[in-house]
């Protein structure tokens, strides 16, 4: 008999399987992920001044991180659809580090988590700030990405250190 394995995703033999939450009670659950860009300070300058060739970057990326976290289910193949209740994601420019931080704080009442939403959320902003940028900076460096908190569920609060 194989014992059984810390990683929720596969069942005593092995196989991947969609984690059965049916029996879980449905409770407020939040995630906050967060992540970086670092670029050229010229690219950082489009981006402040809003001249960049594409349009409101980090609008449009903003617009960008609430679908990705909408349709987080359809990318990864084992997540729950899950219903979000709240989506908001904030960008801070970094004169000093030449970058944009990104944070995700997604929400959800229900009986799974939303750290694969957030997380999800945080990726596409990145992306997206990087597709409308590119022709600026093909050189930008996506770094940093992962979950900082979560709360609710079985297992309540977790903080990432640092």
């Amino acid at each position: 008999m194989m014992s059984q394995s810390p990683l929720t995703h596969f069942d005593a033999a092995g196989q991947a399987h969609m984690v059965d939450v049916g029996a879980k009670p449905a409770t407020a659950r939040v995630a906050v992920a967060a992540g970086t860009i670092r670029m050229q300070p010229a690219t950082l300058g489009l981006i402040r001044d809003g001249s960049a060739k594409k349009g409101d970057v980090l609008g449009i990326a903003r617009i960008a991180a609430i679908m990705a976290a909408k349709k987080t289910s359809d990318l990864i193949p084992l997540c729950h659809p899950i219903p979000l209740t709240h989506v908001a994601c904030d960008f801070t420019l970094d004169d000093e580090a030449g970058a944009v931080h990104c944070t995700v704080r997604a929400e959800t009442v229900g009986g799974t988590g939303v750290e694969m939403e957030a997380l999800t959320a945080v990726n596409v902003a990145l992306l997206t700030i990087y597709d409308m940028c590119k022709a600026a900076d093909r050189g930008m460096a996506m770094t940093d990405v992962r979950l900082m908190e979560k709360k609710g569920g079985k297992s309540g609060t977790w903080r990432a250190e640092g």
